[in-house]
C-alpha cells in the first residue's frame, strides 16, 4: 500500500479537485498521508493565478522532492499546464481535463499528461461523496473560461467553457445529501457561463440552481463567483423564491471606473454592475454583496482610482476583496505601457482594505438584535467559554454560546451585540 501525500493551491474549484483525487486514490487503495515526510507520492494541485501563485506551486513541489528525494512528485493543474519547460524535480506532469486519469497515470508514470487545454470540449469526469468539511460541500459544475479578461492567464490553464451534465450534478448532490451534508456551493472556473455549450435552451445555471434545490437533505444553495451580466430580473426574481438561496452573492467587479474596466474587457460598465446590485436588493432583503477589486492596472491613474474607491463606496459591499495587479506573461495587460510602481499599488490596496473593513462592520453591526439561522460546523474555546462557530446565510461568521454540541445542525440565534460575530 503506497503513501499519498496530496496538497492543494488555489480557488475552490482546485480544491474540489483534489479532493476527488484523493477519494478516488482511497478507493484503490492507497494511503493518505499527511503532506510531510514519508510519502511515497507528493501530489500538488498547482495553480498560476497570480505570480505568487506561481511560486507558491514551485515552492511545494521543490518541497516534496526535498522532503523524500526517492519519492515520486506528481504536478498538477493550472501552474505546469502553462508552463513550456517543466520543472526538473517534478516526476509526472498531470495537465487539466486529465486528472481523471490520475490512477492509471500513477501505473505507469513514464510520461507527463498534457493536452491542448485550448481545443477540448470535454467535462473532466471527478466525482465527490464527501469533503473535507463536514457540512458544507463545494460541488464544481463547469470548467474553463471564454471571456479573456486582459489580466488573467485562466483561459490557457482552462481552455474554453465545458459544463456539468446536470444528471451528474444532481446525483452527486443526492450523494451529499445523504451523507449528511446540508448546504452545497455550485462552483466553476467561470460559473455564469454554465450551460452556455449545451444545446440552445438546454440549460443554464438557473436550470441547474431550480434541480438542485429539489433534492431531499439539502437545505441551503449557495453560489461561487458570478459575472454581474447573469442578474437579470427573471433570475433574481426566480431565485428569491427558492426558500434554500442564500442571500449572498459574489459579483466579481474589479474596478469601479469604466475606462478601466474597459481596458481590462470586463464587458460592462460601473452602471450596469450598479444595476444588477440593485435587482438583488430589490428581491432579497439586505443581501451579503461580496466582490473582487483589483488595484494598480496598467495605466491606472489616480483619476481613476478615486473613481473605483467612490464606486465601492456606493455599492456598501460586505466584503471586498482587494488585489495588487499581478503581471501575468502571455496575457494582454503583461504588455501595456505605464504598469503602475509597486508601492502605489500597495498605497492604494491600504486605502481599499481600510474601506472594506468599514463595509463590513457596518453590514454586521445591521444584524445585532435579529435573529438569524446558523449551521454549525466545529466548536472551539474562546476565552475560556465554549462557542460553537457556524455561518449565517449571509456567510458570516457568528459564535454560539453553549456547551452542547450542535455540529451540523441549524439553529436559529440573536445576535445580541457585534461580539458574537467572529472574524
Amino acid at each position: 500500500m503506497k503513501k499519498v501525500a496530496l496538497h492543494n493551491l488555489g480557488c475552490k474549484v482546485n480544491a474540489y479537485e483534489t479532493e476527488a483525487m484523493q477519494e478516488m486514490l482511497e478507493t484503490a487503495g492507497y494511503e493518505i498521508v499527511p503532506f510531510k515526510e514519508g510519502a511515497d507520492i507528493y501530489i500538488i494541485n498547482t495553480c498560476t493565478v497570480t505570480n505568487i501563485a506561481d511560486r507558491k506551486s514551485r515552492q511545494m513541489l521543490h518541497r516534496a522532492r526535498k522532503m523524500n528525494p526517492q519519492a515520486l512528485v506528481v504536478a498538477a493543474g493550472c501552474y505546469v499546464q502553462t508552463q513550456e519547460v517543466p520543472d526538473p524535480c517534478i516526476d509526472v506532469v498531470i495537465g487539466n481535463n486529465k486528472k481523471q486519469d490520475l490512477l492509471s497515470i500513477l501505473e505507469e508514470y513514464d510520461k507527463d499528461t498534457l493536452i491542448d487545454i485550448n481545443n477540448t470540449k470535454e467535462y473532466e469526469n471527478l466525482h465527490l461523496s464527501r469533503t473535507g468539511e463536514h457540512t458544507r460541500a463545494y460541488i464544481k459544475v463547469q470548467d474553463g473560461c471564454n471571456q479573456f479578461c486582459s489580466y488573467c492567464i485562466i483561459p490557457y490553464a482552462r481552455g474554453r467553457v465545458r459544463s456539468r451534465v446536470k444528471e451528474d450534478v444532481i446525483e452527486e448532490v443526492k450523494r451529499l445529501a445523504q451523507n449528511g451534508y446540508q448546504e452545497v456551493v455550485l462552483t466553476g472556473i467561470h460559473l455564469s457561463s454554465y450551460g452556455i455549450d449545451f444545446e440552445e435552451g438546454e440549460e443554464n445555471l438557473l436550470s441547474l440552481i431550480q434541480t438542485v434545490h429539489d433534492v431531499e437533505g439539502i437545505r441551503r444553495i449557495r453560489l461561487g463567483s458570478l459575472e454581474p451580466r447573469i442578474i437579470t430580473e427573471e433570475f433574481a426574481r426566480t431565485i428569491s423564491a427558492l426558500p434554500k438561496m442564500c442571500p449572498h452573492f459574489h459579483l466579481s467587479l474589479q474596478s469601479g471606473c469604466d475606462a478601466v474596466l474597459k481596458r481590462m474587457n470586463r464587458r460592462y460598465t460601473s452602471g450596469e454592475y450598479y444595476e444588477k446590485c440593485a435587482l438583488l436588493r430589490k428581491y432579497f432583503e439586505n443581501p451579503a454583496l461580496t466582490t473582487d477589486v483589483i488595484v494598480g492596472f496598467p495605466g491606472e491613474t489616480n483619476e481613476e482610482f478615486e473613481e473605483s474607491k467612490a464606486f465601492i463606496e456606493k455599492v456598501e459591499f460586505y466584503e471586498a476583496h482587494v488585489f495588487k495587479y499581478s503581471k501575468r506573461q502571455g496575457t494582454k495587460a503583461a504588455v501595456m505601457e505605464e504598469q503602475i510602481p509597486e508601492q502605489i499599488k500597495s498605497k492604494r490596496s491600504d486605502i481599499l482594505l481600510a474601506l472594506n473593513e468599514e463595509g463590513r462592520q457596518a453590514y454586521e453591526k445591521s444584524f445585532v438584535g435579529k435573529e438569524v439561522e446558523v449551521l454549525v460546523e466545529e466548536s472551539v474555546e474562546i476565552g475560556g467559554e465554549t462557542m460553537q462557530i457556524g455561518h449565517t446565510r449571509e456567510y458570516m461568521k457568528v459564535a454560539v454560546k453553549t456547551k452542547e454540541n450542535l455540529q451540523n445542525h441549524i439553529v436559529k440565534v440573536q445576535i445580541e451585540n457585534d461580539l458574537q460575530i467572529i472574524h
